[in-house]
């Protein structure tokens, strides 16, 4: 049984798939553990079938690469295996990541099949990192994404994460409101996640406090004594309107007027809340409390926030839980680590392929860089290019763009201006990036959002945005899959 004690000890440089320790013991024995080896993480598809992505989990990642390391324990525990060889479990005694890594700001808009993370190093460590990076960039590149489609729904309502006792583990729930956050969330219900990042966590009553009480009345107005300033009451632990609002405006009247205080607000829990937030708004307003804000929870996604907007409903924001922390409409980002290149004993990168009958799994060789391309005069973002690592763009020129998979659909674009998306992270094993705080990664996302055409964030079919392949590029990538039979 894994017990508190393990759990304290849990080095993370084992959280990672078992081939990745065979192949490099693997490497290790056919002396290729020090080729260097150039892979990239990206992702295929977007999810919900949605225009973008949000790229988040790269604070965890670097807090893993600095930390890199095999413990005596974790050697023994390898070298009971009965597979390891001697020589590569005495290597591992000091090993450290010592390559190099760029990636793209957490925050950052991502299309598919761009690369996301290069990382550039020694075969065994480049391919031991892989599992971690995965699962911290799907799970919080996922979550991201989704609160920033479930914020976009509410059109300008603030949103609150409300989804910790339905994460899936601890880890879960505070990176996942760390992500939400990042996405456009106003706040969260996870303590921790405010304690460690500054993200505002908020909260105030559940319906067992309504339930200690021997009435409703009762519950409320011991509430508005204790919190007098910032007052929300759950309203439907019995009947919203016969007994909820009523009793709410009961105690406005007694407790909280005299002493000079307002009401922050009044929380929807269940029912149609569509129909009960205009009857409660009407209540409300017709009590004199009309900056009495109407708060709606209970199993909210985009789609339900989106059509309670267009039905009327009287809500000034919104509490999303189980639908957001586990991105239950789809919760598998799908992002992958490839092998795109390696170097030779002279140093030459030479590209590497992946090739597949499903077309869409055929990978983008080389050691590459990305650059997005913006309209000048407008500030929105036109395409994304990837090119060879050695290749830049002349803004001064007209630049002519293909679709990689139909070359005769071109366009040319002239008064544009170029960024990279790829910074460094990782330098010879050494961090070079600051990390921003939280609450600038968070603008910087709002800002990527809106470099964004309209026809991009649409929920339903909306427009494909480009990733094309320079002419460089695409050459390299059909010789190999030429010389490759294909």
């Amino acid at each position: 049984m894994l017990g508190v004690k393990f759990m304290d000890k849990l080095n993370y440089t084992m959280l990672c798939d078992f081939y990745e320790l065979t192949m490099g013991n693997g490497y290790f024995i056919s002396g290729l553990k020090d080729r260097i080896s150039y892979f990239d993480l990206f992702f295929r598809r977007v999810p919900d079938n949605g225009g973008f992505a949000i790229a988040c989990g790269l604070e965890q990642i670097i807090g893993y690469i600095k930390q890199l390391h095999f413990d005596k324990e974790d050697i023994e525990f390898l070298r009971s295996k009965g597979i390891f060889s001697e020589e590569f479990l005495d290597f591992l005694k000091d090993f450290r990541f010592t390559g190099d890594i760029w990636a793209v700001p957490e925050g950052t808009v991502i299309f598919p099949n761009e690369p996301i993370i290069t990382v550039r190093g020694r075969a065994i460590e480049a391919q031991l990192i892989e599992t971690y990076l995965l699962l911290c960039i799907n799970h919080q590149t996922l979550i991201a994404t989704k609160a920033n489609r479930i914020v976009r729904a509410a059109q300008g309502r603030a949103v609150s994460e409300f989804g910790s006792r339905r994460a899936h583990g601890g880890d879960a729930a505070i990176y996942g409101a760390r992500a939400a956050g990042i996405g456009g969330c106003t706040g969260t219900a996870c303590t921790v996640t405010e304690q460690k990042f500054g993200f505002t966590a908020t909260g105030t009553m559940a319906h067992s406090w309504v339930q200690m009480f021997d009435s409703e009345y009762d519950a409320f107005k011991t509430y508005c004594e204790c919190y007098p300033d910032s007052t929300v009451l759950l309203v439907d632990t019995y009947n919203v309107l016969k007994s909820g609002i009523p009793n709410a405006i009961k105690v406005f009247d007694e407790v909280l007027k005299p002493k000079g205080c307002r009401p922050l607000g009044v929380r929807l829990d269940s029912g149609d809340i569509t129909y009960l937030s205009k009857k409660a708004r009407k209540m409300l307003d017709e009590a004199g409390y009309e900056d009495c804000k109407i708060i709606a929870s209970n199993s909210l996604d985009e789609y339900i926030i989106r059509d309670m907007i267009f039905q009327g409903a009287k809500v000034d924001s919104f509490g999303v839980g189980e639908r957001l922390i586990t991105a239950r409409s789809e919760p598998v980002f799908g992002g992958v680590y490839k092998l795109v290149a390696v170097e030779d004993d002279n140093g030459e990168i030479k590209p590497r392929i992946k090739i597949s009958e499903n077309v869409v799994k055929i990978t983008n060789p080389h050691y590459k860089k990305v650059y997005r391309i913006y309209d000048r005069e407008m500030g929105k973002a036109v395409a994304d290019l990837l090119t060879l690592h050695d290749e830049t763009i002349d803004e001064s020129k007209e630049l002519t763009l293909f679709d990689p998979q139909y070359t005769w659909k071109k366009k040319t674009i002239t008064n544009f201006k170029v960024r990279e998306l790829l910074v460094p992270i990782f330098k010879n094993g050494e961090c070079v990036y600051e990390t921003p705080k939280f609450e600038d990664i968070v603008s910087y996302c709002k800002q990527e959002v809106e470099t964004l055409w309209d026809e991009i964030t649409r929920f339903e079919n909306p427009h494909t945005y480009y990733v094309d392949l320079s002419e460089k590029l695409w050459k390299v990538k059909n010789e190999l899959l030429s010389k490759n039979g294909q």
